[in-house]
């Protein structure tokens, strides 16, 4: 897999995360714990993009 494409696949799973933290802040039945685990994945995702970037 080249680094373009993985990338892009990254950005996949971020957009993907984003959208799944959009959906649990408006459930009131969520917790805070599990939009927290989500964010700080989109954040490892998200360090990695800029990582794989900057080369």
């Amino acid at each position: 897999m080249s680094v373009s494409s993985h990338i892009e696949q990254l950005k996949k799973k971020h957009q993907n995360l984003s959208d799944s933290v959009e959906t649990l802040q408006r459930s009131p039945a969520s917790t805070d714990a599990e939009i927290a685990t989500l964010k700080k994945q989109k954040l490892a995702i998200k360090e990695e993009i800029s990582k794989l970037s900057a080369h």
